[in-house]
């Protein structure tokens, strides 16, 4: 007999097992692609990348698509004008002749050059954008998957679960690998970077972004387990090292071993910007999980002093490289600053439309500044909003900026409102924050092998954020159950192993 309320079809088969088995394929696809990702070298490879967006289509294809919420249809509905207006300036710099915008004044200097006509584009390398077009596109699929699979509570934990588990596991890979052939990435030949620990990825300070996002996580899961083992009320911090020395759980065992883990292949690194804004999304972590259970008038404050007296004491201890780093070449780089005004000057020039999207490498050498050494070749702009906004052009730039402020405040609205699986939009938060910072002094989010891993994490922390059933909203005279037939009240609000 069906269950009441779902539709039979021939063969007794219910809408709900026609529906599993494309649910399941989803989420697997999904699970192996946030696992994955990181493995080839960062998946920087066009290769890669086009495989990637097969398997991420794919699994969009089969995503469940349950009834949204007004809040999840105006985030898919912000999605939408994000895509169509990246799709419009795509087609601009596309268009065979050139459509709503002139074209780069480089065209006609080639023809006047060469002495033939020479069709013109908007962009400043024919066909460029088009090529360039998989990293956008397998970001917005990652969070799309994300936000469609992680709308189911128990899939969105397994998604935190698996990138924490294939994170440890390449930290224990990177570290066993510099400490036996420094000289080789997997079957590749190191080519830079040697005294430092890169995992599978060919950056260091990607790899650093990645093993801190992976710390945050296990931090998470570890203080998950903590707050689970401590009576139900209000903390009592004093008591806490007693009562967990005295007889410890293997999985808070586990946990804190897996983050040692992290943290170690992180600080080995030796990215002062990756390390130093791991520790910062560390400290949100900590004090958003918390934030029910801190004293209400000094708790905050002491909560981030706290966390960053023990981020001091980590960056001491394990992170002789990185002090190293901080006091031969300081906390910036000239180089990156002299290529940042750089950078606004090709903006100012071609501010609406830009030079084409993956153009920055053709387009900066005309602008680069001579205080800048003649040496290595700057094929990014070590800025992705600079670059979005040379490549794509301001109006872009600021939809760009405009997503992910809402981004942001849709996690922290998790963050705050969530009390059961409050570990998921947390992690979200922290990563986006750890993502998004670095990628204003880095190029973090335009290596697919990381930002499939933190988009697909953020679109789940984004659907539970948002999700209508089994929230728990704090007002003024007490707490409100949202859908209480579906939560079980005798259950403790932070459930969940790992």
């Amino acid at each position: 007999m069906a269950p009441e309320g779902a539709a039979s079809y021939p063969g007794g088969m219910t809408q709900g097992a026609r529906t599993a088995a494309p649910g399941r394929l989803s989420a697997w696809l999904l699970f192996a692609t946030a696992a994955l990702a990181p493995l080839p070298f960062g998946s920087s490879t066009p290769t890669a990348v086009a495989f990637w967006c097969i398997a991420l289509g794919t699994c969009l294809v089969f995503a469940p698509v349950r009834s949204l919420n007004s809040g999840q249809l105006a985030l898919v509905g912000l999605a939408g004008i994000v895509v169509l207006a990246y799709a419009l300036v795509l087609y601009v710099q596309l268009a065979d002749p050139p459509w709503l915008a002139a074209p780069h004044p480089i065209w006609h200097e080639a023809e006047t050059a060469l002495g033939r006509p020479i069709p013109p584009s908007v962009s400043i390398a024919r066909n460029q954008p088009w090529f360039e077009l998989g990293r956008p596109l397998v970001c917005m699929l990652a969070i799309a998957c994300g936000f469609l699979v992680g709308a189911d509570r128990g899939r969105a934990r397994q998604l935190l679960k698996v990138i924490a588990w294939s994170g440890a596991a390449y930290a224990m890979y990177g570290i066993l690998a510099h400490l036996i052939d420094p000289t080789h990435i997997l079957w590749r030949e190191k080519e830079a970077y040697l005294p430092y620990v890169t995992g599978t990825f060919i950056n260091h300070n990607t790899a650093a972004a990645y093993f801190g996002s992976c710390a945050v996580l296990w931090s998470l899961l570890l203080l998950e387990r903590v707050r689970l083992e401590m009576p139900r009320g209000p903390l009592q911090w004093r008591t806490i090292p007693s009562r967990l020395l005295s007889g410890t759980p293997t999985k808070i065992v586990v946990a804190f071993a897996m983050l040692f883990l992290c943290l170690a292949a992180m600080f080995m690194t030796g990215s002062r910007g990756g390390v130093v804004l791991s520790l910062l999304a560390l400290i949100i972590a900590f004090t958003a999980f918390f934030r029910r259970d801190l004293p209400r008038r000094s708790g905050l404050v002491n909560a981030i002093a706290g966390g960053g007296a023990v981020a001091l004491i980590l960056l001491q201890f394990m992170g002789a490289g990185i002090n190293a780093r901080f006091d031969i070449q300081g906390a910036s780089d000239e180089g990156r600053l002299e290529t940042y005004r750089s950078t606004l000057r090709i903006i100012a020039d071609h501010p609406w439309f830009g030079t084409g999207q993956g153009t920055f490498a053709y387009a900066f050498p005309a602008y680069r500044s001579p205080n800048v050494s003649m040496w290595g070749v700057w094929d990014i702009a070590h800025n992705t909003l600079l670059e979005v906004a040379s490549d794509m052009g301001i109006p872009i730039a600021t939809l760009v900026v405009i997503a992910w402020m809402v981004v942001f405040t849709v996690l922290i609205r998790g963050a705050l409102v969530r009390r059961r699986d409050l570990v998921i939009p947390v992690a979200a938060l922290a990563v986006a924050i750890l993502a998004v910072l670095h990628s204003l002094i880095d190029f973090t989010l335009q290596i697919p092998g990381y930002a499939i891993v933190a988009m697909a994490l953020i679109g789940a922390g984004l659907a539970q954020s948002l999700a209508a059933s089994g929230e728990i909203i704090p007002e003024k005279s007490g707490i409100v159950v949202k859908n209480q037939s579906r939560v079980n009240m005798a259950e403790p609000p932070l459930g969940g192993d790992f």
